[in-house]
């Protein structure tokens, strides 16, 4: 039987030594007691994370969001979906994902198979823990482009290298104009303010400093 390190169930279960077999069919198991899985219709965060790590991952949240419905670009929000590629052996529940520039591929899908389809273009990582496993290591494997993660209040942009390991990026891959220097007042003013205060002051930040100015309007001759 071949073995291998597999991915977390959830955040505090590693299972080491174990078919992919076993895995999926624990991770089924898994799925039907906690409502999560590689389905992508819409649902709460889940209840396993702790309640500080699920709080701070609503802000970065309705930032990407907003940038979005802000810059006129589709979005399929997959939430904390399933990840995994049984050709390579790994699988990661990521605490956000997102579908962008892949969102047209996406659109009517139920469930995720990436062995049809894209990975997400953007996932977020809140509160990483130290662990056995790379995580980082797993996001490569499964091709995810742009990883966002946020420490100890800190964010930082990752992008996906041709050597397939992640090197810090001041911009972001999905949002070209944006760097992770924008956001931190943001993420400050969080701590002071109820999110929709936030989200208002995000969003004139963004029609104020990425968006194209719009042409002047000519002035008719008298």
């Amino acid at each position: 039987m071949d073995t291998q390190t597999l991915p977390p169930i959830g955040r505090g279960m590693v299972l080491e030594d174990v078919d992919w077999k076993t895995y999926s069919r624990l991770l089924k198991a898994f799925e039907e007691a906690s409502g999560h899985s590689s389905d992508l219709r819409p649902r709460s965060v889940g209840n396993h994370a702790p309640a500080r790590t699920r709080h701070r991952r609503a802000v970065p949240r309705r930032i990407i969001i907003a940038l979005t419905e802000e810059l006129g670009l589709p979005i399929l929000c997959g939430g904390s979906t399933t990840l995994r590629r049984q050709l390579h052996q790994r699988g990661i529940e990521s605490d956000e994902c997102y579908w962008i520039a892949n969102e047209p591929r996406m659109r009517g899908r139920r469930a995720l198979n990436l062995q049809r389809d894209p990975p997400p273009d953007l996932a977020v990582e809140v509160d990483v823990t130290n662990s056995s496993l790379d995580r980082l290591d797993i996001y490569a494997t499964l091709g995810v482009p742009e990883i966002w993660r946020l420490e100890n209040d800190v964010l930082g942009f990752l992008a996906l290298q041709p050597d397939g390991t992640y090197k810090e990026s001041s911009h972001s891959l999905s949002f070209p104009r944006l760097t992770a220097a924008d956001l931190a007042p943001f993420l400050e003013m969080r701590l002071r303010a109820d999110s929709n205060t936030v989200i208002r002051a995000f969003r004139e930040w963004v029609r104020n400093n990425l968006m194209p100015p719009k042409p002047k309007r000519k002035r008719k001759p008298n």
